[in-house]
């Protein structure tokens, strides 16, 4: 056997594999960090009140492009070991997105706070108590919406209101994805509630990851009827 060959089988093997997906992974993990930590420091800051969620949504402003970029990086992945540029890959989705992501990500967290307040202020306005779990509702529908929002934006060149679109019809047109989500969403808040905002942003790899994997049916269908990604 040759050395070429023997090099072509080492770096193609299942052990070359995982070792490419564990330092792709990684890598993202730290970009993300990078990227993210300005808001998510001034966040973890933040006392846990109602009055704090305006400061708080600003705080999150930066996780949605770096959220982005994340998923560009694991979706544009290699598998041969010699053949990784993870760090490339991320920040040429961050620069290609950075303006996308934020055109639904900016309404969604307003959107978000304006659900909390009230809900934090359902005493003082005197409303029936039906009327909170019509708010828990809501936010909980835009957090599946605003997950298929972020993927589509990440991986295609859509209008705003395209994405919109897409990620609210794709909430019904595929249940399994969206169920999916949902978990990730139950687990994701509980880490923050056991832990912190932090905590959370540490294993942002793993959510990025499992929303990607999620979501592949809906990026098959979006690739298929209406265009290539990027």
């Amino acid at each position: 056997m040759s050395d070429m060959t023997a090099g072509r089988r080492f770096t193609e093997g299942p052990l070359s594999r995982a070792a490419a997906l564990i330092y792709t992974l990684l890598v993202v993990e730290l970009l993300f960090l990078v990227t993210a930590v300005p808001g998510l420091v001034a966040l973890v800051l933040l006392e846990r009140d109602a009055g704090n969620l305006p400061l708080a949504a600003v705080c999150a402003l930066p996780v949605g492009p770096a959220l982005s970029a994340a998923l560009y990086a694991l979706h544009h992945r290699r598998l041969d070991l010699a053949d990784l540029s993870p760090a490339a890959a991320f920040w040429r989705g961050y620069r290609a997105n950075v303006r996308d992501v934020l055109m639904i990500w900016v309404p969604w967290l307003a959107g978000l706070t304006v659900v909390g307040i009230n809900l934090a202020n359902l005493s003082a306005a005197g409303v029936p108590g039906w009327w909170a779990g019509l708010l828990v509702a809501v936010a909980v529908v835009a957090l599946l919406w605003v997950a298929n929002a972020v993927v589509i934006a990440s991986l295609f060149r859509f209008r705003a209101v395209d994405v919109a679109r897409l990620a609210a019809y794709s909430l019904a047109r595929f249940p399994m994805a969206t169920l999916g989500n949902g978990c990730l969403v139950i687990v994701a808040g509980g880490v923050t509630l056991v832990a912190t905002e932090a905590a959370l942003a540490l294993v942002a790899f793993a959510f990025a990851a499992g929303l990607l994997r999620n979501s592949r049916p809906m990026i098959a269908e979006i690739k298929e009827r209406f265009v290539a990604p990027q």
